[in-house]
């Protein structure tokens, strides 16, 4: 089992984790007049979220590794912070943006670890989840005006 590898996967449990109760938060609180784009879209994220991290935590138990499973585990592991509670539609939405640019850069360090050990199949999963949230992030931007990196 490559320690480091599983390390860095049990950052993704507890970020999705977070991601998921953020999410909900962003989804129920969000208001103003894109309430009901922005409703949908938190609900479909956090949907997705929770099947990123149930993904992600089993390839941990496949690796022979213990995936995270406690809120304080995730909130100290999280590359990423809950939500604050005050954040209006826009800054939920930006925020998400740059969420998942944390999250893609400790995908993009999982990818790395995994092709070093010569796992495949971790690679695949987690680039498939980067790839999932890139286009997220592009819509997101694309939402806010903004051009994408």
């Amino acid at each position: 089992m490559n320690k480091e590898l599983v390390t860095e996967l049990n950052k993704q449990v507890s970020t999705w984790s977070v991601m998921y109760a953020k999410l909900h938060n962003y989804h129920w609180y969000v208001k103003g007049k894109e309430f009901f784009t922005l409703h949908a879209k938190f609900e479909e994220l956090y949907t997705e979220a929770t099947l990123h991290m149930d993904e992600i935590a089993e390839r941990v138990l496949t690796l022979g590794g213990e995936p995270t499973a406690t809120l304080k585990e995730h909130l100290n592991e999280s590359v990423v912070k809950e939500a604050a509670g005050n954040e209006n539609a826009d800054a939920m939405v930006k925020t998400t943006v740059e969420d998942f640019d944390k999250i893609m850069k400790s995908l993009k360090k999982g990818m790395d670890l995994a092709a070093e050990s010569g796992d495949d199949m971790t690679e695949d999963l987690l680039n498939a989840v980067y790839q999932s949230i890139e286009k997220h992030q592009w819509m997101l931007n694309a939402f806010l005006g903004e051009d994408n990196k």
